[in-house]
């Protein structure tokens, strides 16, 4: 067996592990083009013999860049491009360059752009956007960070539960309560709901806070029309075509984020449906945009700008046993896209 240590070279993890040496490469760098089960073996070889050219030891050896690796689910959202404004504002107080990577929303996909971040040898890395109500989606993730994080590197995210690490949690429970509570003191009981992708912890702490706001008024989110489409602006078009044609008594529709309230917006402009007078509509974040449009939108907002400085001013803090957590808050803003419910 090759002996531990330094003088372990990367074609004693290869023949161990019964790859080619690019194979080997490959697989500890995160690139493309090794199968996932090839490429834990190969990792799990190299951490079994202590191999030191590993993307995380050479963190070490090599020293971290001064580059923060910043994962968003999808960079023209404006939700995420105000969070990177935030991260940037701090890495430029801090003499520290950003790297932005785009995860559309698929668990695999952000795996690998975390791997290819550690390969590039960041000092932080920063993931902003929804979990997934599955863990186990998330495991080899948070066994990468746990990883990256015991060599030295520095973690933080935005809008995740369960990764163990420190995070700034976006008040969604709260701020889906207070959009349902605002529609039904306007009188509105026939809401719908343009939900978002299924599976992400956002929509369903979003969709909690609706749930129990229509609790406290007899009403039962398992008795409305729940939509679920893509967290965008294409998805919201499609949630709300689909609203109109199944439920045309709708009175209001809460979108879950801001991207598909736009999308709403757009397919009820398309069909000369007017708003607030036959349909309310609510959104979610107050995205910059969103106080501009006609009418302007109803919304949550949360302090995204913000959430982008406090995440990376997390991870910049020594690292402690526990993970830290900070709470957004939020602020309904009421604007013209919502008014009270027509009359039958």
């Amino acid at each position: 067996m090759p002996k531990p240590g330094p003088r372990l070279r990367l074609i004693d993890v290869a023949e161990r592990a019964g790859v080619s040496l690019a194979t080997a490469s490959r697989a500890l760098s995160g690139r493309d083009g090794v199968s996932e089960e090839v490429a834990n073996r190969v990792r799990d070889i190299a951490r079994e013999l202590g191999y030191v050219a590993n993307p995380y030891a050479r963190t070490l050896a090599g020293g971290a860049s001064p580059t923060v690796g910043l994962v968003v689910h999808q960079v023209d959202d404006p939700y995420f491009s105000e969070i990177a404004g935030g991260v940037i504002q701090v890495a430029a107080e801090e003499g520290l360059l950003v790297q932005i990577c785009h995860s559309g929303r698929d668990p695999q996909h952000e795996l690998r752009q975390l791997r290819h971040l550690i390969a590039q040898r960041v000092g932080i890395i920063l993931i902003a956007g929804s979990g997934y109500d599955d863990a186990r989606m998330e495991a080899d993730a948070r066994t990468e960070l746990s990883t990256f994080q015991s060599q030295g590197g520095r973690v933080a995210v935005i809008g995740r539960h369960a990764l163990g690490v420190d995070a700034v949690l976006p008040d969604n429970e709260a701020g889906g309560r207070a959009l349902a509570e605002h529609l039904l003191a306007l009188g509105h009981r026939r809401i719908a709901v343009a939900a978002g992708t299924p599976g992400l912890t956002t929509v369903v702490d979003r969709l909690a806070g609706v749930s129990a706001a229509l609790r406290q008024h007899g009403l039962s989110l398992d008795g409305l029309p729940v939509v679920h489409s893509d967290f965008t602006r294409d998805g919201g078009r499609v949630a709300a075509e689909r609203i109109l044609r199944e439920h045309p008594e709708t009175t209001a529709i809460v979108a879950l984020n801001d991207a598909m309230a736009i999308g709403v917006l757009s397919a009820l402009r398309a069909r000369g449906i007017p708003v607030p007078e036959r349909i309310s509509v609510a959104g979610f974040d107050d995205v910059s945009v969103a106080a501009d449009l006609a009418p302007s939108l109803t919304t949550v907002r949360l302090p995204m700008t913000d959430m982008g400085r406090m995440a990376l001013t997390l991870a910049l803090k020594p690292r402690v046993t526990r993970p830290r957590r900070r709470s957004t808050g939020h602020e309904l803003v009421v604007r013209d896209s919502t008014g009270p419910a027509p009359r039958r």
